[in-house]
């Protein structure tokens, strides 16, 4: 086998490792509420620890990966999310719980910039698109976590023994996959933030991935209270479960998908779909429809990060790990205001009309991918 196939597969074990640490968290969201006693606007604010914890690895996660090749920061930061995740399931008081998810959110940070400099790196060597099928190794490591914690929720076990369970799983992942990363891709220009006027090309894009993350993360962090509370179902990780399984199926033909009809169309359809499939799930809050519903959000919001983080690596200012690192700003912003304003919202009008907000998220794809390619066609070559 080549080299370069061998970086993919490995590769791709981060990416799945991610969407299952990520999903297993996610997953336990209502035991957390429930274990807390926690109104949903308290949730709201727990969820902002989230979000604050990534960008306060921002100016780290973007200095490492510019410093080092970034199978170590990669590395370093799977293994803290392994532990945090531990640290999550046995906390008792809700400080313990803050400090370990901001960790957690820290780690993530770390992880996540890394492996998108190593999918930008790994794609020149490819003729073919490959980043989309990256984010689909995501969604599959997405579905694996939320299956597990269906299974857990199904026969009653505990959350601190099912969170190390899975820790314990992303350490054997990793030692496993790392030395078949790939090595020597430490950049050595465009990796210092420039202050001053925004560069339309980026801003852009983080626009984008700011709309795109308030649908993905929102559905993430509040799809499993949705399905308790308003669908009424007692498996509340269900509507999780189906939006994941659909993200990933549409992430493994997105690549395709695209170079059949080019990103601009690819993103009117996107943001079509979340619209539709948003609408689903408020106007019929039962369970097949709310299943239907979750579906078609889930393909909607498939091929927006993966274009988007595509686009960012190719920046004409910034290195690929530094473009990737500002636009996953906006990303983990969008993550910071959506959750927290669904809890503040569902607070005052409840949690049904509240998810109109995700709508409104996907609708805004439509006019700025629109102005994104009006501007800058010229100079992306697909």
């Amino acid at each position: 086998m080549e080299v370069k196939h061998k970086q993919r597969i490995a590769l791709s074990i981060c990416f799945f490792i991610s969407g299952l640490a990520f999903s297993t968290w996610a997953s336990r969201i209502p035991t957390v509420k429930e274990f807390f006693d926690l109104s949903e606007a308290e949730l709201g604010s727990l969820l902002l620890v989230l979000p604050v914890g990534n960008i306060v690895g921002l100016p780290i996660s973007g200095w490492l990966v510019s410093k080092f090749d970034s199978r170590k920061p990669l590395f370093a930061g799977i293994f803290s999310i392994a532990l945090s995740l531990v640290a999550i399931g046995w906390s008792t008081s809700i400080y313990a719980l803050i400090a370990s998810i901001f960790f957690f959110a820290f780690s993530l940070r770390i992880m996540n910039i890394s492996m998108n400099t190593q999918s930008i790196t790994l794609q020149k060597h490819f003729l073919r698109k490959i980043i989309g099928s990256f984010h689909a190794a995501w969604s599959c490591g997405g579905i694996t976590g939320v299956a597990l914690s269906t299974l857990m929720v199904r026969f009653g076990l505990g959350m601190g023994l099912h969170l190390t369970i899975v820790g314990i799983l992303i350490i054997i992942l990793i030692v496993t996959g790392f030395p078949f990363l790939l090595r020597n891709d430490r950049t050595t220009s465009g990796g210092k933030l420039k202050l001053g006027k925004p560069n339309s090309y980026i801003f852009i894009l983080g626009i984008l991935a700011f709309f795109a993350s308030i649908c993905e993360g929102g559905m993430f962090d509040w799809s499993g209270v949705y399905f308790r509370d308003v669908v009424g179902e007692e498996i509340f990780t269900l509507g999780y479960l189906i939006f994941m399984v659909f993200m990933a199926l549409s992430r493994f033909f997105s690549d395709i998908v695209i170079e059949k009809i080019g990103m601009p169309k690819t993103y009117l359809i996107s943001s079509c779909m979340v619209v539709i499939g948003v609408s689903t799930v408020v106007i019929f809050p039962h369970f097949w429809p709310a299943l239907a519903g979750f579906s078609i959000v889930g393909i909607g919001v498939a091929a927006v990060m993966p274009m988007t983080m595509g686009l960012a690596g190719k920046s004409p200012k910034y290195s690929p790990g530094m473009a990737i690192s500002i636009v996953t700003t906006y990303n983990v912003t969008g993550m910071l205001l959506g959750p927290a304003v669904i809890g503040y919202l569902a607070e005052l009008i409840g949690l049904k009309f509240a998810f109109l907000f995700f709508l409104i998220a996907g609708l805004m794809l439509t006019p700025i991918s629109r102005q994104f390619f009006k501007r800058h066609n010229a100079n992306i070559i697909d």
